[in-house]
């Protein structure tokens, strides 16, 4: 299919220095939880974006020396020689698809306590570490640490090259890296020629600038990732001193790459922004310099892409989360398949990897992180191994994945659905407030599907065993999903909560329904992940009195790892939800329910006529139990495998859902491994 000539301008080379951009689409820095942990399967995932067709494909923050160790992160890591083979290998992937590498340099000052060097940590003053409140203290740099610091740049900048990087960056993060500190009139006090007047905090960035250009300017463009809303002195954002900086500096990069300061809004949930959200910030910087400028904004859009060049706010389309959830988004825009683009639903699901430390995840790409662990690539999957028909019942977020990977296989598949819409949680939980935008996991699943003449949807079909043992095809999927407890059992209570009344109580799935709540309502959250503080917005909406009772710490408290916490708990205080933290819901009576405080064992009532539970989910698991007790039935009905996916086996999030539906269509005809199902990455002794 022709490309949109309306896109025309996204797919024009672009000079930066020394080197040129094939196109407008950069993959901008990005953690992965793969780095120096799991090089190969970090490697194979850059090189799957340049095959995808961005022009520029980046590494994650890469810390240069160890001083600035950012252990126990899974970044990269450049301190010597040892560590260019690792980016060598992922630059040849890169190369042999065209594009151009780039790689992070970093410093991360007193944000990490080098937790594997041992080293001090080094900053512009003394202060705490302040990543994870370690009890640690970074020392305040004097002259012959600069000198260092400055040496340390050049060295990396050098290695850099050697390992076949393109594009160098610098980072001058507002609150994650030491050249950002430096140029912070917040964090900066120093009285000598670094510290004070803003030519003086730019002297370092300056510095470090022009010693890059002179070691590897004449081969390699020189990118500087600044965060434009600096902190002032007094606390609030400056924005006049950042273009005073940028000004200051305006052509000395041969790339600008500007964002926001504080991640939660670099990386904005969807629920709390809409894609091009950094506009109002970014829009200022191509009207300084003559270089060009990337910026992001989960782009998913190529006509705000477009709308972005031809205004005027950027040069290149900067992406993190939408290269994750597409890494085929340029290409798929070059030819013309734009309904074909897996569309970032902003649930930060793949941020969570920095915070858990292990290779990234995303809801609507399950391929992402398994390039090199499973041989999986995002758009082709292996022609089906056999002539069997399968049968998936339930169309949920994996049954409709499991439905769509199989129809790209090949496979005569038939999908039952007991309701008459698609999607299971996702097409509830889309409904509530800031949420529409998740539906894209249903829609892009269904659009795919009913392009397949192979795969037939049936709605309002409830099937019970006797109609599958029927229905005649040999391999039976159960994606039938879970139901929340009413008994409020969960991480907190192992057996049932007393007093409750089946009139008062309620599980998220009432409200889904539409049921009726009375106020005061009582929201026991002992899931801490978005649904229970999404819920009390929810019910506070209609006007109802929301107390959410939770015995973590923090409302939400799994989503600070999502970027969403403060967000959550900010707009809940703003409209009026009570929030009782560390207590948890211990029995119910006519007057209210009782709370217990977790630590001291202090007990209160509150006033309720409702309680709504969010504690845990029970698997709809019923029908594969009645199938699979009697085998000898399974046989003569000549069904060959009966297996449960996603939530119906185990619930989790949307995106372990999406995951194995996924992972039954690779290996729905492939013999199990008796061991580990995939590629490890082991370390080689010394």
């Amino acid at each position: 299919m022709p490309r949109d000539p309306r896109y025309d301008i996204l797919f024009e080379p672009v000079r930066i220095g020394p080197v040129t951009a094939k196109n407008r689409f950069i993959q901008v820095a990005h953690c992965n939880g793969m780095g120096m942990s799991f090089p190969s399967s970090m490697a194979a995932m850059r090189r799957m974006k340049a095959e995808g067709g961005w022009a520029v494909v980046c590494t994650e923050e890469t810390d240069i020396h160890p001083s600035g160790d950012m252990s126990p992160l899974v970044e990269g890591r450049l301190w010597d020689d040892r560590d260019i083979p690792t980016f060598a290998r992922m630059n040849e992937g890169v190369h042999a698809h065209g594009a151009l590498a780039a790689i992070e340099l970093n410093h991360s000052g007193p944000r990490d306590a080098c937790l594997y060097s041992r080293e001090v940590p080094i900053g512009v003053a003394h202060q705490p570490v302040w990543a994870g409140d370690y009890p640690a203290q970074a020392r305040a740099m004097d002259k012959a640490d600069i000198r260092a610091f400055r040496r340390w740049h050049r060295d990396a900048a050098l290695r850099a090259r050697k390992a076949g990087f393109d594009v160098i960056y610098l980072y001058c993060h507002g609150s994650s890296s030491l050249i950002g500190d430096f140029l912070s009139s917040e964090r900066n006090q120093r009285t000598d020629e670094y510290g004070g007047s803003l030519e003086n905090r730019l002297r370092l960035v300056r510095e470090i600038l022009e010693d890059t250009h002179e070691a590897v300017g004449s081969s390699c463009a020189i990118a500087l990732r600044l965060t434009v809303d600096y902190v002032s002195a007094n606390g609030e954002p400056d924005m006049e001193e950042s273009r005073n900086a940028i000004e200051l500096l305006a052509d000395l990069p041969d790339l600008w790459d500007v964002n926001v300061r504080d991640w939660n809004r670099d990386s904005l949930p969807s629920r709390f922004g809409p894609e091009g959200s950094q506009e109002e910030f970014i829009s200022f910087v191509k009207k300084i310099t003559r270089k060009p400028v990337v910026g992001v904004g989960r782009f998913t859009s190529p006509d705000t892409m477009v709308s972005q060049i031809r205004r005027g706010v950027l040069d290149f389309i900067g992406a993190a989360r939408p290269s994750i959830a597409d890494p085929f988004l340029p290409r798929k825009i070059e030819e013309g398949r734009i309904d074909d683009i897996r569309e970032c639903i902003g649930c930060n699901i793949c941020v969570s990897a920095d915070f858990t430390m292990v290779p990234m995840r995303c809801t609507q790409n399950p391929t992402i992180g398994e390039e090199w662990r499973k041989g999986w690539h995002p758009e082709f999957i292996p022609t089906r191994g056999s002539e069997d028909k399968i049968l998936v019942v339930g169309a949920g977020p994996a049954g409709l994945e499991c439905a769509r990977a199989l129809g790209q296989r090949g496979y005569e598949v038939t999908l039952a659905e007991a309701r008459n819409v698609l999607g299971g949680r996702v097409a509830d939980e889309s409904r509530m407030p800031g949420l529409a935008t998740w539906g894209r996991v249903r829609d892009y699943r269904v659009q795919q599907i009913q392009r397949m003449n192979n795969v037939q949807i049936y709605l309002e079909s409830r099937l019970d065993a006797q109609e599958i043992l029927e229905f005649g095809s040999p391999k039976v999927v159960l994606a039938t999903g879970g139901t929340w407890r009413r008994d409020g059992i969960g991480r907190w209570h192992t057996r049932p909560l007393t007093g409750l009344t089946a009139s008062a109580v309620f599980t998220p799935e009432d409200v889904f329904a539409g049921r009726h709540l009375e106020g005061p309502v009582v929201i026991f959250d002992d899931d801490h992940y978005y649904l229970g503080g999404l819920l009390a917005e929810k019910l506070r909406q209609d006007g109802l009195d929301v107390t959410l009772v939770t015995p973590a710490a923090d409302v939400s408290k799994w989503t600070h790892a999502t970027l969403e916490q403060g967000f959550i708990e900010k707009r809940l205080h703003e409209i009026g939800v009570s929030i009782i933290e560390k207590h948890a819901l211990t029995s119910m009576a006519a007057d209210g329910v009782y709370i217990q405080h977790v630590q001291s064992g202090r007990q209160r009532t509150l006033p309720c006529a409702s309680v709504l539970l969010v504690t845990m989910r029970l698997p709809n698991d019923s029908l594969y139990q009645d199938l699979a007790a009697d085998a000898g039935r399974l046989h003569d009905a000549g069904i060959l495998s009966l297996t449960r996916i996603g939530d119906c086996l185990a619930p989790s999030t949307i995106a372990a859902a999406v995951y194995a539906g996924h992972r039954y269509a690779r290996e729905a005809d492939v013999p199990p491994v008796d061991g580990v199902p995939f590629q490890r990455e082991l370390i080689a002794l010394a």
